[in-house]
C-alpha cells in the first residue's frame, strides 16, 4: 500500500513539473482514492519543496482560484515572453528541418507552464505551418553539431565529406577549433590536417555529409587558439580573409543598421547626411558583396585593393545589363 502511495505521488509530482494543474477531486477520481488522500500527497509535495528549496530553484506550489487547482511555480521556468523570444530566434533562423524543429518547440513547452503553453501555441501556430528550413545536404545539422562540438572538446582529427559551393564533393581531414553561427547557417572552423601554415579554412555543417571520427589527436599552440568573439567582430560574413581596417563613406537611410551589421565600425566624421565610418573586417568575399548589396550608398575610401575590387566587380556587373 505504501510502495502504490509513494507511487502516486511521485507521478503527481512529475505532472506538476510539466505544467500540469492539478485538482484535487478529479485526480481522486483518475487514482479512485479520497480527496483527503490527494490533499495529503499535496501536503507532502509543499513539504519537500520547502525543505529542498536550493535544489528545486524556489519552486512553490500554489492554489489557483481561477483554475480550481494546485499549479507549480518557480523564477526558472520560462515565462512566456521569454519562451516566444526563444522561439521566434529558432523559427527566423531557418537552420534546422520541419522535424527538428518541432521536436526542439514540443521541449521547449514543456518548459512553461500548460496555460502559457495554449498561449504560445496559438501564437506560433501559423508561423510554424508555414515553416521552411534551409536546404540542406546533411541528414540532421544538429547530429553533425555535436559530433563537430565533441571533436573539438577532445582535439581529435575529423575526416569529412563535404560539398563545396560548386557542389563538387570533397574529402578532407581536419582539426575542428570553432563552430559559428550566422544568417542560417553553422559554420565549422578548422585546420585541414596537412596545413603547416595552419590557415583557417571555413565549412557550411549543413554540407557536411558525412563524419568520421579519427583516434589521433592534435595539440594546438596557444596562439592558434580560436577566441570566437574577437571572431565574430571582425568577421561576420563567414569567408576566410585577412584583418584589414577600411574606410567607407555611406549616405543611406539607417546609419544604425550599418553599426550593427559591423561590430567593430565607428563614425569618424559626419557631413549632413554622409558619415565616414571605420572598421576592422576580415578582407574575404563575403565583405565585398556586403559592401555592394549597398548600391550607392556606400563609397569605399580605403584601403586601395578594396577600392580596386570594388571598381571591378561593378564594371562586371554592367557589362552584364550591356549584352
Amino acid at each position: 500500500m505504501k510502495e502504490y502511495k509513494n507511487q502516486r505521488m511521485l507521478e503527481i509530482f512529475f505532472r506538476l513539473l510539466k505544467g500540469e494543474y492539478i485538482s484535487l477531486k478529479k485526480l481522486a477520481e483518475e487514482y479512485q482514492v479520497s480527496v483527503k488522500s490527494i490533499s495529503r500527497n499535496m501536503t507532502e509535495i509543499k513539504e519537500f519543496l520547502t525543505e529542498h528549496r536550493e535544489l528545486m530553484q524556489n519552486a512553490e506550489l500554489i492554489y489557483s482560484h481561477k483554475e480550481r487547482a494546485y499549479i507549480l511555480t518557480s523564477d526558472e521556468f520560462l515565462k512566456n515572453k521569454e519562451l516566444f523570444a526563444v522561439v521566434k530566434v529558432l523559427l527566423g533562423s531557418r537552420c534546422f528541418s520541419k522535424d527538428e524543429i518541432l521536436i526542439l518547440l514540443s521541449k521547449l513547452k514543456k518548459a512553461t507552464t500548460a496555460q502559457d503553453r495554449t498561449e504560445l501555441e496559438n501564437l506560433i501556430r501559423k508561423e510554424v505551418y508555414h515553416y521552411h528550413e534551409v536546404k540542406a545536404d546533411c541528414h540532421s545539422v544538429i547530429d553533425n553539431l555535436w559530433k563537430i562540438i565533441q571533436a573539438i572538446e577532445e582535439k581529435r582529427f575529423l575526416t569529412i565529406n563535404y560539398y563545396k559551393m560548386n557542389r563538387q564533393e570533397v574529402k578532407r581531414k581536419i582539426k575542428p577549433v570553432s563552430i559559428m553561427f550566422s544568417e542560417y547557417y553553422f559554420y565549422l572552423i578548422a585546420y585541414e590536417a596537412a596545413d603547416t601554415q595552419l590557415k583557417a579554412k571555413y565549412f557550411r555543417i549543413d554540407r557536411i555529409v558525412s563524419i568520421m571520427e579519427n583516434r589521433e589527436h592534435f595539440i594546438l599552440d596557444k596562439k592558434h587558439d580560436f577566441d570566437e568573439g574577437d571572431l565574430r567582430e571582425k568577421n561576420q560574413f563567414m569567408f576566410p580573409g585577412e584583418p584589414v581596417k577600411i574606410r567607407f563613406s555611406f549616405s543611406g537611410l539607417s546609419v544604425q543598421a550599418i553599426l550593427d551589421r559591423l561590430p567593430t565600425a565607428k563614425i569618424i566624421e559626419k557631413d549632413g547626411n554622409i558619415s565616414i565610418i571605420e572598421a576592422e573586417a576580415n578582407n574575404g568575399r563575403g565583405l565585398l558583396m556586403y559592401l555592394l548589396s549597398q548600391g550607392a550608398w556606400i563609397k569605399v575610401l580605403s584601403p586601395p585593393s578594396l577600392i580596386e575590387e570594388m571598381k571591378s566587380e561593378i564594371e562586371k556587373m554592367k557589362q552584364l545589363y550591356e549584352k
